[in-house]
């Protein structure tokens, strides 16, 4: 859903221990730099470039769902969500021009992940929105100077660690952090570079995760890089968005917010060896999708540790721990009974990454576990082979295929 400016390199990023790839700040500068030098120096390569990539997957379950899914009952995965089948994930095409002063990206995903991506909207064959199902970015940035830029269109949020695209993660499996965050905006963003350790990005966008409003209010959203020592970047995000739904009288006056507090950083502590965090805190509302809701304030969090190191050239292993606490019941993590439940998940990730980083092979081992559902035993969150709700935790092991280009 972010931004990434290289092509073959970007199959790389999930080794190296990258994350974002719209949180620009600084780098927009360095790209900047780089492509007027280039001209410089007479190089004529292309403004145009044109990458994608494509992934599958194929993920057992040991709990032996009868259903052969990995959910529960309401959305304990973002897109790994069917166990004992092969599946295919997203593909994705991307085109962009760059020259010293501009950027322009559309960025197309097809696939179930694709469906999945475009929360939010409407899907249906020749509807509306149908069309718009496949752009996942399409905006333009002008650099009014080496310093500050504008970018409006359609583009992935700045919230998070993790991204939809797979070859930049390095887990494969998504976090409940990702699933139950923004996805993307659309609207108007300005960043300002104060140096190549700092910046700041301000924006106003429509309602979350809409191509259109869903009235006349818009969405606040901001984010502080800083950068305080050599391989160490820190980023402040922050989103405020009145969803109020005008089409809906009942609710049509309430003030439906959504607004969300989070930090993502990460340390290259040394070449081969990576640590990442990502918190956030979210309260809303009402029904931000516009369905009707509570009355009362809710709120929501969570907490993921990363860590990355690099065994070889072609080989490196990952992992992730996450706390996500929906108590309050205000995202679609919720328990059998329709109430707030939390959850702790804990992720192991090989990563092979062969022929010249085009290929990227994922071994992964994933555990969720829940706590049990009042004194029932026949309604806990995960299914059995029989197809009765009994498990209150299980456990996937897998594998992602990806090609990058």
């Amino acid at each position: 859903m972010k931004k990434f400016y290289f092509t073959v390199l970007s199959a790389l990023v999930p080794f190296l221990g990258f994350t974002k790839d719209d949180k620009k700040g600084a780098a927009q500068v360095e790209e900047v730099k780089k492509t007027t030098e280039a001209k410089e120096e007479g190089d004529t390569k292309s403004p145009f470039t044109f990458s994608g990539y494509l992934d599958s997957y194929y993920i057992g379950n040991l709990n032996r769902p009868e259903s052969r899914s990995n959910l529960g009952p309401y959305y304990a995965r973002a897109f790994d969500q069917v166990s004992g089948q092969f599946q295919l994930g997203l593909v994705q095409t991307k085109m962009t021009y760059v020259n010293d002063k501009s950027e322009a990206v559309v960025d197309l995903t097809f696939g179930p992940n694709a469906d999945l991506g475009n929360y939010g909207n409407v899907i249906g064959p020749l509807g509306s929105t149908s069309m718009a199902l496949a752009i996942k970015q399409a905006y333009f940035t002008y650099n009014f100077s080496d310093r500050f830029s504008m970018t409006a269109g359609q583009f992935g949020t700045h919230i998070g660690y993790e991204v939809i695209d797979a070859p930049v993660n390095f887990n494969y499996s998504l976090s409940n952090l990702f699933n139950n965050g923004p996805f993307y905006h659309t609207g108007l963003k300005a960043t300002y570079a104060f140096s190549d350790r700092a910046s700041l990005m301000v924006g106003l966008v429509n309602n979350v995760d809409g191509l259109g409003d869903n009235n006349r209010q818009k969405g606040f959203i901001s984010q502080l890089f800083v950068s305080p020592v050599e391989n160490w970047n820190v980023y402040l995000n922050f989103i405020n968005s009145n969803e109020a739904n005008e089409s809906v009288p009942s609710v049509a006056q309430e003030d439906a917010f959504y607004r969300v507090f989070d930090i993502t950083t990460s340390y290259q502590i040394t070449e081969k060896f990576l640590l990442g965090l990502n918190a956030a805190y979210g309260a809303q509302k009402g029904d931000y999708q516009g369905a009707g809701g509570p009355s009362e304030t809710s709120t929501w969090g969570g907490v993921a540790l990363y860590s990355n190191v690099a065994i070889t050239d072609v080989f490196g292993i990952g992992a992730r721990y996450e706390n996500f606490n929906n108590q309050d019941g205000a995202r679609a993590l919720l328990n059998r009974l329709d109430q707030g439940t939390k959850e702790n998940s804990f992720t192991l990730t090989g990563n092979f990454t062969l022929a010249d980083g085009h290929v990227l092979l994922k071994p992964e081992v994933r555990i969720d576990s829940y706590p049990k559902v009042g004194g029932n035993s026949e309604l806990q969150q995960f299914e059995d082979s029989n197809g009765n709700f009994t498990k209150n935790s299980q456990t996937t092991i897998g594998m992602a295929f990806i090609y990058a280009f």
